[in-house]
């Protein structure tokens, strides 16, 4: 912890452990300056940690799938699903272990696009999937999925506006920019950084390995 500061962060694929998360690629990151880190800290509920991972879980666990390219801020928390033993449609919402399987209910794996950006201190709920692009703002609670390219912020997030002209995401997701090899990535970089959709669309066409 004494060795933190707000300019470094955690690459994730370098640091998860838990065969329960899924990591594409070798650029997404967790800035970890104010915690333990991203397992111990933003993955909430989820079987496979140092805690549970030698035990044999009790139902299919809900996975987290996690893009290439995805910033995540600090101390945010992503739910997982095995932490679902509140039944809101019984009396009781409490958990009591004779009745833990039935009180279980899957929430589904969740999902971090590529290239999104998870603003400091959200928290993502379970079973959701956040869209390539997307960016959630700070503090917001996002209960429900996010369309690409899409910002929202608040409790619960709602959609604050588009990244870009609808045309112009359209022709983002058919690009797959996030699929191309790294020489490719780097070579169109100026292009990727910009707004010009002509222009990265030329780039893309005229590139030759």
């Amino acid at each position: 912890m004494n060795n933190k500061h707000w300019t470094k962060m955690e690459l994730l694929h370098q640091t998860v452990k838990n065969k329960n998360i899924s990591i594409k690629g070798t650029h997404s990151y967790y800035s970890d300056a104010y915690d333990n880190g991203f397992e111990r800290s933003v993955v909430r509920y989820l079987h496979g940690d140092e805690q549970t991972c030698h035990r044999e879980p009790r139902w299919d666990i809900d996975k987290l799938y996690i893009g290439d390219y995805v910033c995540i801020g600090a101390e945010a928390v992503i739910l997982m699903g095995g932490n679902h033993t509140h039944r809101s449609d019984w009396f009781s919402l409490y958990p009591f272990m004779d009745k833990i399987d039935e009180a279980y209910q899957s929430k589904g794996d969740t999902h971090l696009g590529d290239g999104c950006w998870i603003g400091m201190r959200a928290m993502i709920m379970p079973g959701v999937s956040i869209g390539e692009g997307a960016v959630v703002a700070a503090n917001s609670v996002v209960s429900k999925n996010v369309e690409p390219y899409t910002i929202v912020g608040g409790s619960p997030a709602k959609t604050i506006r588009k990244r870009f002209a609808p045309d112009t995401i359209e022709r983002l997701l058919a690009l797959k920019i996030y699929d191309w090899p790294e020489a490719k990535f780097d070579a169109l970089k100026d292009v990727i950084c910009s707004n010009d959709i002509e222009a990265l669309e030329h780039a893309h066409l005229s590139y030759v390995n």
